[in-house]
């Protein structure tokens, strides 16, 4: 991990912030109509289970979004380790208008398929298919896109 860090992408403290707290507010609303309305049992249930699930969704993001990504020439990775793409296997940066892409983010596709990865708010990978972005700065996502799409390009 001694290579020369190009760009970072980090989540900052108030999308964070927003970002959980719109979430866990979800999770407490449904909880509260679940709970102190009368609905049929059946969406009862499935209140609470959306409910419980938002307020799942509320904590992993928190927790994802204390991490954050770096760039090197080699590879794209989070802090924690985690390798997310080589730059040799990366095919295409993807940062349109019409991109399907996260809020402030881009998508990157990979040569060959990687595991399942998730972490709400920050990245997630799925195949060949790996998204950045959520509740980071669009400056930031700009910067890491763009020299990465460089590093592509002079392959």
């Amino acid at each position: 991990m001694s290579e020369e860090v190009l760009a970072v992408v980090k989540a900052s403290q108030p999308r964070r912030v927003f970002g959980v707290t719109m979430m866990g507010g979800l999770g407490v609303l449904l909880l509260y109509l679940a709970l102190f309305t009368l609905p049929e049992f059946h969406w009862r249930l499935f209140l609470l289970a959306v409910a419980v699930g938002a307020l799942y969704m509320a904590v992993a993001m928190w927790r994802a979004t204390e991490s954050f990504l770096e760039l090197t020439a080699t590879e794209l990775r989070d802090i924690d380790g985690t390798v997310v793409a080589r730059v040799d296997d990366i095919d295409v940066v993807e940062r349109g208008a019409f991109a399907m892409k996260p809020s402030n983010g881009f998508v990157i596709k990979t040569r060959t398929a990687q595991p399942r990865v998730w972490r709400p708010g920050l990245w997630w990978r799925l195949g060949k298919r790996i998204a950045i972005g959520g509740v980071t700065p669009g400056a930031q996502s700009k910067v890491m896109a763009d020299t990465l799409a460089l590093l592509i390009a002079s392959k």
